[in-house]
């Protein structure tokens, strides 16, 4: 929780270099290169009581881990959604560092993690339990700090 003390804005990058960007449809999350773009910048809002987190899209939107499944994938849906439409506890995050990375865990338990592999599944973001020593440090993530508050 220590890395979001000081944190206005971040930028959220996996093991592969890629960073966690929202698209201007408000409704879809995926991972991208570039990591300069302002979509892929997150507001880091601190939940009452500290444990959790929120991040919040350029477009107003919140990382969201969603109970819709992911076509061919183990994995539920991450997707940006409006706090007015949705149970506001799908959007807490728990930060579980590791080093200086962070798994980032829903309230169910879930992880927050990047996909590869051919198209469909390259580039999506899920979240779900790792099934594997692999896929559990897949769901590393580092915090590029852009903003200090």
């Amino acid at each position: 929780m220590d890395l979001f003390q000081r944190a206005k804005t971040i930028r959220l990058r996996t093991v592969r270099d890629k960073f966690l960007v929202a698209y201007d449809d408000e409704e879809t999350v995926s991972q991208h290169r570039n990591g300069l773009s302002r979509s892929s910048i997150w507001t880091v809002e601190i939940i009452t009581g500290g444990k959790y987190v929120r991040f919040k899209s350029c477009y107003g939107t919140y990382l969201t881990a969603s109970d819709n499944l992911f076509p061919g994938m183990l994995g539920k849906k991450v997707v940006q959604s409006v706090p007015k439409s949705i149970d506001m506890s799908m959007t807490d995050w728990e930060p579980v560092r590791d080093g200086f990375q962070v798994r980032l865990r829903t309230r169910r338990g879930s992880f927050l993690r990047p996909n590869g592999g051919v198209p469909p599944w390259r580039n999506t973001v899920t979240h779900g339990m790792p099934q594997t020593s692999k896929t559990h440090e897949n769901v590393l993530w580092s915090i590029d700090v852009v903003e200090e508050l």
